[in-house]
């Protein structure tokens, strides 16, 4: 279990590139082909969170990263409610694809509460048996009005309860280190909705950072940007180094004007 948690949170903080978004939205915009998607990335992140279809397919297991296995799914963004999940790998293809952890979504107050929250404990059940690590997605569906630190901490704290090792839930403004104070598991700040300009996610990563969290899962607000290595970059400097907001942007323009700059030499040879 600690060799495990080791490879996902390196010193104990951790860059988790999200990029599982297909099991519920389809061929989600910059993610049509993970694997390309991915490939300038992993030089700046610690570990994969995707699903087992995207690493057979998709990721080269003689160059990649420890994996997140997501092992949750069965809803989609056209069916009736997202929180209808069920467990969709069984613990023995976990170990079979080397996966360092795995995730699974809880719905804490949705209709499918409790359902989530067995597929939780059952994971557990299994997972532990073998030293894999659970990490618990507190997922909110199309709800995103709940990301507010009464919510969170509730979901946090459940999860933790019921045996995950990790919890990956979303930032927010107000209260966010009573979030964390209130799990006895390290918390991971989720991406959620892209945001609209770089400095705000920068913002957000560093204060949920130093109110307590150990990393980041981000997907959209990094290969999504027209400058996702750029974007990888800085992050991973707020991640593991503590840089500052100003320092993460000037990091983040630094790898932005390198690009247009080769890119401009490959236009004019």
């Amino acid at each position: 279990m600690k060799n495990r948690l080791s490879q996902v949170m390196p010193g104990g903080r951790c860059f988790f590139m999200a990029m599982d978004h297909g099991y519920f939205q389809g061929p989600t915009t910059g993610l049509e082909k993970p694997g390309e998607t991915i490939k300038p990335l992993l030089p700046y992140v610690d570990a994969l969170f995707c699903t087992r279809g995207a690493l057979r397919s998709a990721i080269d297991p003689l160059n990649s990263k420890p994996i997140i296995l997501r092992v949750s799914g069965c809803t989609s963004m056209v069916g009736k409610d997202l929180a209808d999940e069920e467990v969709t790998t069984s613990v023995e293809e976990i170990i079979r694809l080397n996966a360092s952890a795995v995730g699974v979504s809880v719905f804490i107050g949705s209709d499918y509460e409790k359902q989530t929250l067995k597929n939780l404990s059952q994971l557990v059940n299994a997972c532990e048996m073998y030293g894999i690590p659970v990490m618990a997605v507190t997922a909110v569906g199309k709800e995103l009005e709940r990301r507010e630190a009464r919510y969170l901490a509730l979901c946090c704290r459940i999860a933790a309860e019921l045996g995950a090792r990790v919890v990956k839930t979303y930032w927010c403004e107000k209260e966010f280190d009573k979030v964390v104070k209130g799990c006895p598991v390290p918390v991971v700040i989720a991406g959620g909705p892209k945001c609209e300009t770089e400095l705000e996610v920068f913002e957000f990563v560093s204060d949920g950072m130093q109110k307590g969290a150990v990393g980041i899962n981000l997907g959209r607000n990094v290969w999504q940007n027209p400058n996702p290595v750029a974007m990888a970059k800085a992050l991973r400097a707020i991640v593991h180094e503590s840089a500052s907001v100003k320092k993460a942007y000037e990091i983040f323009n630094e790898g932005k004007q390198k690009l247009e700059s080769h890119a401009g030499r490959q236009v004019l040879q």
